[in-house]
């Protein structure tokens, strides 16, 4: 497991502004959300993690980015990978006409230095994980369902052992069973010791499998703290939970006592 530390992270894609001044932590073991509107920057903070802004046309303008305290600024996305931080992009965006068994093979190409038997016992997790991979592992890519491409997603990126994982809207156009085992497998990933930094469109979902949370607005964070207490906050149940206090219901009136007679 690693931690991750974002100081003052500003970025730009030419003369828009993306990110203003972003800070936030992922300590190691932890799952940490952050949730905003379209456009709120939150798949730019994942692309300056990940060291990808360059094929997005965008570049980082100030601040820092470390992961265990190590600077991953001015890395390229390879190097990142081989240092642990792994992502999962926004769409799943797998190989459509390669195999099952060759996209989980390519995911192993970045990975960070092991042996054949750490592959194969990576191999083996994903499948442990997601059997219908194991299943359909001579079968096109593009040729899944959606919840099956986001399974076989996440399990490109496992077999590069991630020590941090970036999830940019894993739910996303998911039915809800699928998107609730979604859930359940990064609960299950971070539980065997890797750290997540999650970028949710269901904020209810997001404010459940993490400890700490961030909101962004316009490229700013406008909000933090322990994912239970946004969770109770009235602005985020307004803005991102549809809840409004006419949506919740008083209290109940006290039920008088029934008296039992023999």
């Amino acid at each position: 497991m690693a931690s991750l530390q974002v100081r003052a992270l500003s970025v730009g894609y030419g003369p828009v502004r993306a990110l203003r001044a972003v800070s936030l932590d992922v300590p190691a073991g932890a799952v940490v959300a952050v949730l905003g509107g379209n456009g709120a920057g939150k798949s730019t903070l994942l692309r300056a993690v990940s060291r990808t802004l360059a094929f997005h046309r965008g570049a980082a303008t100030g601040g820092s980015v470390r992961l265990d305290g190590l600077p991953l600024d001015g890395l390229p996305p390879a190097r990142a990978v081989a240092a642990g931080v792994v992502q999962v992009p926004e769409g799943r965006q797998v190989f459509a006409r390669m195999t099952v068994a060759d996209n989980l093979r390519a995911g192993a190409l970045g990975a960070r230095a092991g042996s054949r038997a750490d592959t194969a016992r990576s191999l083996a997790r994903v499948h442990a994980l997601f059997p219908v991979l194991a299943q359909r592992a001579r079968q096109r890519a593009g040729l899944l369902s959606g919840g099956e491409q986001q399974m076989l997603a996440l399990g490109r990126a496992l077999m590069a052992r991630p020590r941090l994982l970036l999830l940019d809207e894993p739910s996303l156009g998911l039915a809800p069973k699928m998107a609730a085992t979604i859930a359940e497998t990064i609960t299950e990933i971070n539980a065997s010791g890797t750290s997540v930094l999650l970028v949710e469109q269901n904020a209810a979902l997001a404010l459940r499998l993490a400890s700490h949370a961030y909101v962004l607005e316009v490229g700013e964070v406008t909000l933090s703290g322990p994912a239970a207490e946004l969770a109770a906050s009235d602005e985020v149940r307004r803005r991102y939970l549809g809840i409004t206090d006419e949506d919740t219901p008083p209290p109940a009136e006290p039920r008088p006592l029934r008296r039992w007679s023999a």
